[in-house]
């Protein structure tokens, strides 16, 4: 039996002209279990739209974070899954459903803290809401895409999270097909605020995000989330 509950919501985006209804889905700890902090939440963004992400994706970690305490928030960015809208190729639509679904979670949760995790490409696309919302105090990152591939359609979203004066953690594998160690830290060389790193040796970009790093991301996260 499961120590944590799940709630769907659709979460209404008025900042687009037609409206976009975001399918999210809250998990809660349990009655059984202590919550860690009762205004607090973490919000997860899932990957590429482009490329089958969804928030099916994170609910390993999300429910691991629930069992542990703590509030945790999915959703399905706009064109994904039961959420209306179409999916953008550069992601910048999407920083517009995360910053919804952020101000859903102060608002309609009455929780003014926010920690912040993208999963691949929707580490920059999380980025870039991460200044845009007050209560969001941090960020991390699992597999950021910040190669030169990745950059073409991505690059314009690095500014804004490396300018960010919020703490941030960038989480990643040494054989990241997106994104070479030396790209990592050359990029984080310039970034603002507290920046820190943890690589996982050996490991890919997909193998990473794949729900056998379930346990270890959400070890990682929590520890983070001690330092804030």
């Amino acid at each position: 039996m499961s120590n944590y509950t799940v709630e769907s919501f659709t979460v209404e985006n008025n900042t687009d002209n037609n409206g976009v209804n975001i399918r999210t889905r809250l998990f809660k700890p349990g009655s059984g279990s202590e919550g860690k902090d009762e205004n607090f939440a973490i919000v997860l963004v899932h990957p590429y739209s482009m490329m089958g992400g969804s928030q099916g994706l994170l609910k390993g970690i999300a429910s691991s974070l629930a069992s542990d305490g703590y509030v945790a928030v999915t959703f399905d960015m706009r064109g994904v899954g039961r959420s209306t809208g179409k999916s953008s190729i550069t992601g910048f639509d999407e920083v517009k459903d995360v910053v919804a679904v952020c101000n859903w979670v102060c608002y309609h949760l009455s929780l003014n803290r926010i920690l912040l995790v993208g999963s691949s490409a929707g580490a920059p696309i999380a980025g870039s809401a991460v200044d845009q919302i007050e209560q969001i105090i941090g960020y991390v990152s699992i597999g950021y895409p910040f190669g030169m591939t990745a950059s073409i359609l991505f690059g314009r979203h690095h500014k804004a999270i490396l300018q960010s004066p919020k703490p941030k953690l960038f989480i990643m594998g040494t054989q990241d097909g997106f994104t070479s160690v030396n790209q990592l830290k050359n990029k984080l060389r310039s970034a603002a605020g507290r920046v820190e790193t943890h690589l996982i040796d050996g490991v890919g970009h997909f193998q990473m995000e794949g729900p056998s790093y379930d346990a270890h991301m959400v070890d990682l996260i929590i520890k983070f989330i001690a330092s804030l």
